[in-house]
């Protein structure tokens, strides 16, 4: 089995970061391996009086042990990272535990609705503008895509303006962007993927009310998929689906207000990859 690494925090409960990552990568059928940036009791989106204990420290040491081991990844993914230092610890691993020609696929996961997440300042939008720039594939949204490439935020453009984003992001090194939340109407949203080849739109269904940890399940199912065998356009088609689906269900649930109810949907998620995959 394909064997990949995946860098973000863990909240214990909460369908966000690790705990989305993991069951998904697996659903896809690749062997993931984690690097927990931090771990939380929840995760911070509606939850009070949480839990958290930073691991910045810890990496070092656990990078240390897996080249004692002779251990190294296929494929890296970072989510959710707390810190400057965090960022700059990426490169570590990319250097250390990779394999050769192993791809990043680099999830800014910062900012959203126009504004960056609490905590996250300008200094940090510079240090992840860095590490985007070392990215085979990064998989920001409208609102980080414009921070890191300092575009004022619309809530809705055009594909010419989408397509604009995600060539400032790869003038500076990224091989290729997936950019999600890419609406061009009031009834559809898509995903909008940009190669040096040229550019991919995928629409599908827009539902308002939406979910915390969507955009780990789909980051999470798009890589997956990609490591399995998936075009990168065949792979946001899988992802943006699933990822629809899990909202449809959460939204028949009031009361699962703390994330989006994926766990039902892993079955039609592994026969989206089977179908593409000849798995």
């Amino acid at each position: 089995m394909t064997r990949i690494l995946t860098m973000q925090d863990l909240s214990c409960v909460g369908q966000c970061s690790l705990t989305v990552a993991l069951p998904i990568l697996s659903a896809c059928g690749v062997e993931a391996s984690v690097l927990p940036s931090a771990v939380l009791s929840t995760h911070t989106g509606g939850f009070t009086g949480f839990t958290f204990r930073d691991l910045t420290e810890d990496i070092p040491g656990i990078l240390d042990h897996w080249v004692s081991e002779s251990l190294d990844f296929a494929a890296l993914y970072t989510g959710y990272l707390g810190s400057q230092r965090q960022i700059e610890l990426v490169g570590e691993v990319q250097q250390r535990v990779l394999q050769e020609g192993a791809p990043s696929f680099i999830d800014p996961a910062m900012a959203d609705n126009g504004q960056l997440y609490v905590g996250f300042d300008e200094d940090y939008v510079e240090a992840m503008k860095g590490l985007i720039a070392k990215a085979d594939v990064a998989l920001p949204n409208i609102t980080e895509a414009c921070f890191l490439t300092g575009e004022s935020y619309h809530e809705q453009g055009d594909l010419e303006w989408y397509e604009f984003l995600c060539h400032q992001l790869m003038a500076s090194g990224t091989k290729c962007v997936v950019l999600t939340g890419a609406a061009i109407d009031d009834e559809t949203t898509g995903v909008l993927v940009v190669t040096q080849e040229g550019a991919e739109h995928y629409r599908h269904r827009r539902i308002e009310k939406g979910a915390h940890g969507t955009g780990d399940i789909f980051a999470s199912a798009f890589v997956g998929s990609v490591m399995r065998g998936a075009s990168l356009i065949q792979a946001a088609q899988i992802a943006a689906d699933f990822t629809v689906d899990a909202i449809e269900l959460t939204n028949q649930d009031p009361s699962h207000w703390y994330g989006a109810r994926f766990e039902p949907c892993l079955g039609g998620l592994i026969d989206r990859v089977e179908a593409v995959c000849n798995l």
